[in-house]
């Protein structure tokens, strides 16, 4: 027989059909009583079952013969193929006896940036000369970034990063000494290309440093806690409201447009977020000085806490992303030693609150549209923030002072070549719009940064990233008072290629 069909008193619904369906069309060796009957309830004698026997084992020994047949075809294939599983397997027995962990996975990102500043502007050439004295040469230098990612139950993180560095003292990272003069103050605070999370005027270079160590897990259905001895707020957030990518040129645009509420304070932390059908909240606190035990400059919950605590609410899904926004500030000051990008702003915000910042209350409104597919039509990334500030220091009471910001990201994808992207930002970074009687009347403090790059993707893990970008007055109103010059605008131009290799 060669089809179960063909027996007219088989049913699918008897209990030994399948087996015979197996048997038919595996090896044809079921035969019935006539063409169409099977008789499966009827007795067999031991001659039938003999021959029938015979007739299934004649019909396996012919499979294996041509089971043979091809195993002497194809014998020098399967030679090879066994001794490649035999290497492979060789090769798991020796990274089973070697790997480090069993719950840790190991990647990192290793960076090379090679570039340089032109000042211009209508500043006097003095103050030009005194920028390019501080910041004017042609630099090469390196990031690196190994992150260890634990996991004990597969849904929590362990997150231990290591970073070392030598941006400080570069082209991007303000060489002169804060403190020496005006513009190296506020040189320092331009932080282009990368975020060093070393302090201001602090090299960190060429040392491996801890630069996170944080344990995130869930709690419950929906909520996820996280706690560490070196977190940051976008650590502790359940969404991020912009899909521009962090680590383009100007340190301004990853912070959604608000750095003031999307900060770069970094210590002791503890933050909680509820997040299900898209809808999150997110509330966080990071000490800054947290791992000091003076209250006067240490801390927490002090007067010398450096501290932020953050309260987000935000929707996402793969289309769309918009969130809400607030932190309260304390003490985050340039002189705290503690990166705060809210004070990476052109000059006037620098000069009143470089030594101490008070209390900042500060919100934002932020938010991205991405294609579904890639094409001419770009991601883009928009984000505004304001900020007011509370303190009286000597002669003025800054209770008075605001300040603002903006940045719009675009991001194509897929740009020339299939994995090669393009992107561009403007905004203006922290700007003072009102200072009532610290700034003698309305304040003109407001610049432009601009960005363009296109990244060559070369492989898997390397990308390679060249980069125009441009400062439009670096100091603000300061330079106006300082020079008694109205027009006086001291610009930057810069250019750099930047080198990937992830791992």
């Amino acid at each position: 027989m060669t089809s179960i069909s063909q027996f007219s008193d088989v049913q699918p619904t008897d209990w030994a059909y399948q087996a015979l369906s197996n048997l038919i069309d595996r090896y044809g060796c079921v035969a019935g009583y006539t063409i169409a009957t099977y008789k499966g309830k009827q007795a067999m004698t031991r001659y039938e079952a003999a021959a029938l026997l015979n007739a299934c084992l004649d019909r396996i020994t012919e499979v294996t013969d041509e089971l043979k047949r091809l195993m002497k075809e194809f014998e020098k294939e399967l030679a090879v193929l066994k001794g490649r599983v035999d290497g492979l397997e060789a090769k798991v027995g020796e990274l089973e006896a070697t790997r480090f962990s069993t719950t840790t996975k190991l990647s990192g990102v290793a960076t090379f940036v090679v570039g340089a500043n032109s000042f211009g502007g209508t500043a006097t050439p003095d103050l030009q000369a005194q920028a390019r004295a501080i910041e004017g040469g042609t630099s090469f230098n390196y990031d690196l970034r190994l992150n260890f990612d634990t996991s004990f139950s597969g849904k929590d993180l362990l997150r231990t990063q290591l970073r070392a560095g030598n941006f400080a003292d570069s082209a991007f990272g303000g060489g002169g000494t804060v403190g020496t003069n005006q513009a190296a103050l506020l040189l320092n605070q331009l932080e282009v290309a990368f975020q060093q999370d070393c302090g201001a005027g602090v090299d960190c270079g060429d040392v491996l440093s801890v630069q996170r160590l944080f344990y995130q897990f869930p709690v419950g259905h929906a909520l996820t806690l996280t706690v560490g001895g070196k977190v940051r707020q976008d650590d502790m957030l359940a969404m991020w409201p912009s899909v521009y990518p962090s680590d383009t040129l100007v340190d301004f645009f990853t912070y959604a447009g608000a750095p003031g509420t999307y900060n770069s304070n970094l210590g002791p932390g503890l933050g909680l977020w509820w997040k299900q059908g898209g809808w999150s909240v997110s509330a966080n606190y990071v000490a800054g000085n947290g791992d000091d035990g003076t209250p006067a400059h240490g801390g927490i919950g002090t007067s010398g806490s450096a501290q932020t605590g953050t309260v987000q609410l935000g929707y996402s899904n793969d289309a769309i992303g918009v969130a809400a926004a607030y932190t309260y500030s304390k003490g985050v000051g340039v002189a705290s030693g503690t990166p705060f990008a809210v004070l990476s702003s052109s000059g006037l915000s620098d000069r009143l609150l470089g030594l101490d910042a008070g209390s900042i209350h500060s919100v934002a409104f932020s938010g991205y549209w991405q294609p579904s597919r890639s094409g001419w039509i770009p991601s883009i990334s928009a984000g505004w923030g304001l900020n007011a500030y509370s303190e009286t220091s000597g002669l003025y009471s800054f209770n008075q002072l605001q300040s603002q910001s903006w940045s719009v990201g675009l991001q194509w994808s897929d740009v020339l070549i299939q994995g090669n992207k393009a992107g561009m930002a403007v905004g203006q970074p922290t700007f003072v719009t009102r200072c009532g009687e610290a700034c003698d009347g309305s304040p003109q403090d407001g610049q432009y940064a601009w960005e363009w790059w296109y990244s060559f993707q070369v492989s898997d893990h390397i990308t390679i990233t060249p980069a125009i970008f441009y400062l439009s007055n670096l100091l603000g109103q300061v330079s106006k008072q300082e020079t008694g010059n109205a027009a006086a605008r001291l610009s930057d131009l810069g250019a750099l290629v930047k080198t990937s290799f992830k791992f």
